[in-house]
């Protein structure tokens, strides 16, 4: 019975026989069960393209969400992905610090498929599965920000770990840091040609195409004058709507960009505080201390993302998740002075809770707002509102690291403050960040777009 229902809604679609993105309509509509292969596309492109500099990507967003927009997302995609295989593998073989600054900023403004992507994942699904696909892209980056450093730890400097097999006078030896990046390059290599059978998901109608199944007289006249009109609204009698005055995407985007600020001096603050020693209210970890807490957040991560998020989502909708995380977050981040107080094994067991809970409750604020983001716009300008928003997240995420090591610094002599002492300004400020972006969730402010 079911599959005669899905035959009835495959012929009362119309398909064009030449269109990339008709092709993703109708497999979707004939897809049954979990999509486990296109989540496994999606998570694999993002997780190997975790580490784009902020800026070189701030300034060139924009364009490359243009040009998924005019050519598809598939070429935006595989572009991005030799740009790690080539700058990434230069990276490594830098032989100063200019050199070294150079190839990462061309790295992120090459590498433009960030937010291509997040439009990809809301349209190579059906609806149900709209809120996994979002998902495993924040779960993929964030993922990639944890491994990528790990793996640089680990194959770093090999001649030195590892003498019996790298020598001090092979290329291993003289570029101490080449074996990280030529291992990431490798794994890009691979995605790179494994992305050419990714399917494309823009639409590309053209006005003598030809329809897959045969409709009757009447009907087909009928399409026939649509699609000309159609045609003709392209051709400049309906101009597209301007994205800036676009509020339901613009909201989205402002409010991302204050969680993303938050989120970087988060992550900057979180490492500090956790090797300071404990006079200044640190943990007095270790740097590997610190890695085993951020693996275990990774994979608290991907738990969350791809098996209950999507339940919330449907359950509550975007922005009441996204308001309820970040509101969740403030009673949590002020729980962190008192997180130092304890030792031994409850001071690990409770801050890799922590950790977990505070990772989880901010990529489920992300995935909200990319799924608003992406709802805001049509399909032709989707790749354009999710370059915005790369443009002017990334400017934020540059001012995030720099100004929690600031704070930090501050905060640090003022341990004898009467009001809020040390750690608890810090905290304190970072819940003022996270505050503003909470109410930037209820209405006037952000709405969501209704079709």
């Amino acid at each position: 019975m079911a599959v005669e229902e899905q035959k009835e809604a495959l012929l009362k679609k119309h398909y064009y026989e030449n269109c990339p993105g008709c092709k993703v309509e109708k497999l979707k509509e004939s897809q049954g069960g979990l999509p486990i292969r296109e989540l496994f596309s999606i998570w694999i492109v993002v997780l190997c393209n975790g580490c784009s500099l902020m800026l070189g990507r701030a300034f060139t967003s924009v364009l490359w969400g243009v040009v998924a927009d005019r050519y598809g997302r598939k070429p935006v995609i595989i572009t991005g992905t030799i740009a790690v295989v080539i700058f990434n593998t230069l990276f490594g073989l830098s032989v100063n610090f200019w050199m070294a600054i150079a190839m990462r900023f061309l790295l992120g403004s090459l590498n433009g498929l960030y937010g291509p992507i997040k439009a990809y994942a809301t349209e190579l699904f059906r609806e149900e599965y709209q809120a996994l696909g979002v998902s495993t892209v924040s779960t993929a980056w964030g993922i990639g920000l944890i491994i990528g450093p790990a793996l640089g730890g680990y194959l770093a400097q090999p001649a030195e770990k590892f003498p019996s097999i790298f020598s001090k006078e092979s290329v291993f030896g003289r570029f101490p840091y080449f074996l990280p990046c030529l291992t990431i390059s490798f794994f890009a290599l691979v995605v790179c040609v494994a992305s050419c059978w990714l399917p494309e998901t823009l639409h590309m109608h053209h006005a003598n195409s030809e329809l897959d199944e045969p409709r009757e007289d009447v009907e087909t006249a009928s399409l026939e004058a649509g699609v000309k009109c159609k045609m003709q609204n392209v051709k400049g009698k309906a101009p597209k709507k301007s994205l800036l005055r676009n509020w339901p995407l613009m909201s989205a985007i402002i409010a991302y960009c204050v969680f993303s600020l938050h989120d970087m001096a988060y992550s900057e603050i979180f490492s500090l505080w956790a090797v300071s020693p404990r006079q200044y209210g640190g943990l007095s970890y270790t740097t590997e201390d610190v890695g085993t807490v951020l693996s275990i957040s990774g994979a608290g991560l991907l738990i969350f993302q791809t098996c209950l998020y999507p339940y919330m989502d449907r359950l509550l909708g975007p922005i009441l998740v996204a308001r309820i995380c970040g509101a969740l977050s403030l009673p949590l981040l002020s729980s962190y002075p008192f997180i130092a107080m304890l030792t031994g094994l409850s001071l690990s067991i409770v801050l890799n809770c922590a950790s977990v809970v505070k990772n989880v409750l901010s990529l489920s604020v992300f995935t909200g707002l990319f799924l608003l983001q992406n709802k805001a716009v049509d399909q032709d300008q989707r790749g354009a509102a999710n370059g915005i928003a790369m443009t002017a997240m990334s400017l934020f995420k540059a001012a995030g690291p720099a100004g929690g090591g600031t704070l930090f610094s501050w905060a640090q002599k003022r341990q004898d403050a009467a009001f809020l002492p040390g750690n608890q300004m810090i905290f304190f400020i970072l819940n003022v960040v996270a505050a503003i972006g909470v109410l930037m969730t209820f209405k006037p402010f952000l709405v969501e777009r209704h079709y």
